[in-house]
């Protein structure tokens, strides 16, 4: 067995090169940018009123101004004021050619015909949007390793942008063994569970902006269990292939993987939950064996497989890693790193009931793990101990 460190490291080691590929903006969020994005024009690419009401020249507003035409939001149409004159304007149009400022509309009286100002703050420039004041023409306007959120989505939309270069976020495959799984909805037969795994790791996938996510069943056959791993690779760089990892009679995925050629990193890790948490790589593909009970599945996948999948989708690891107040008392014996589902609230962590690995009810209430390293002997209430914050 080795350590929860080394683990990571090897399989952060092993990690490829991140590819790109460039994407219509409509299919893009979520997703990373892997290069700068250049502005094509200036936005607004016109001095444009940020109010509906007048354009004026600035050193008019003291005059009685002459009312002449107006300006809508996508007007086509130029319109030039002189001195002693003013336009009507709408929010979004450009300002009429020799206007350089724009007075609300609650600010103005009309007496004989003429526009009379009656605002002491109205300033040069006041309520007008310059051009390029957006974004100017040739400069940065979103730089690379931005998440595209739905604002950064809309943003680049707003400055022209109907295509994005980014990262690609991995395939997945996920495989489930095991002949006790029965789909949630239906009734139990004796011996049976309900299958939980590919429904949390599908989430849990679909929130780094992973898109492409393979769901098959295998049953607990070696032969089949082969041919089913060797359909995954084919189609995805990544595979998670859930229970049949430990040492038990029915357990083939280790024996599966080395006859699809899968170099074996390591099987086992001091640890618990997840100790028989299986990584190799077949090329540039990688391949997880995550223990079957779903609490085990579920934190192995936070601890090993998140990692690997935001690095080769250019996401920040979002894993954060703090300091808290222990609540309560927890022993255990030293030799395995301890991951305890908690719930962390005002710098402190409280461990949470039912630890177990079969068990989901405390984890579907976690928001951290409570990390007890291989050498602890477990933590004291009062004590500082190390938590990772789930991207819940």
């Amino acid at each position: 067995m080795i350590s929860v460190t080394e683990a990571k490291q090897i399989i952060l080691n092993d990690v490829p090169e991140r590819k790109t590929k460039v994407l219509p903006l409509s299919e893009a969020a979520g997703l990373v940018t892997s290069s700068d994005v250049i502005a094509g024009t200036d936005i607004p690419g016109f001095p444009q009123s940020s109010m509906d009401g007048y354009a004026l020249k600035f050193e008019d507003k003291n005059l009685p101004l002459e009312i002449i035409g107006e300006m809508a939001a996508g007007t086509t149409a130029a319109l030039q004021i002189k001195n002693g004159q003013a336009s009507r304007i709408f929010t979004g149009a450009p300002l009429p050619g020799g206007a350089d400022t724009v007075v609300m509309q609650e600010k103005i009286t009309v007496e004989n015909q003429r526009l009379v100002i009656h605002d002491e703050n109205l300033g040069q420039g006041l309520n007008v949007r310059p051009k390029g004041s957006e974004v100017k023409q040739g400069t940065v306007a979103m730089a690379a390793g931005t998440v595209l959120s739905p604002a950064a989505v809309g943003f680049l939309a707003g400055i022209g942008k109907d295509r994005v270069e980014v990262y690609c976020p991995p395939v997945i495959a996920v495989i489930l063994t095991g002949n006790e799984l029965q789909d949630p909805g239906k009734e139990l037969a004796f011996g049976q569970v309900y299958e939980a795994n590919s429904y949390q790791l599908k989430a849990a996938l679909e929130k780094t902006g992973v898109k492409k996510i393979h769901i098959f069943r295998a049953e607990d056959d070696p032969g089949k269990l082969q041919q089913i791993l060797d359909q995954a690779l084919a189609i995805s760089d990544m595979v998670l292939l859930n229970g049949g990892v430990s040492v038990g009679d029915y357990d083939f995925v280790t024996r599966a993987a080395e006859h699809c050629g899968i170099e074996e990193k390591f099987h086992k890790i001091r640890q618990k939950p997840g100790k028989p948490l299986f990584f190799g790589t077949k090329g540039e593909k990688l391949v997880f064996g995550l223990p079957g009970n779903p609490s085990s599945s579920l934190t192995c996948f936070y601890e090993y497989v998140l990692p690997a999948v935001e690095q080769l989708a250019g996401l920040k690891n979002s894993i954060r890693k703090i300091h808290a107040t222990a609540t309560h008392d927890y022993a255990k014996p030293a030799g395995l790193t301890h991951f305890l589902k908690a719930f962390y609230e005002e710098g402190k962590v409280t461990p949470l009931h039912a630890q177990e690995s079969y068990r989901l009810h405390s984890f579907a209430q976690a928001n951290c793990f409570l990390v007890l390293p291989e050498e602890s002997t477990g933590c004291r209430e009062g004590d500082t101990v190390e938590i990772h914050r789930l991207p819940v």
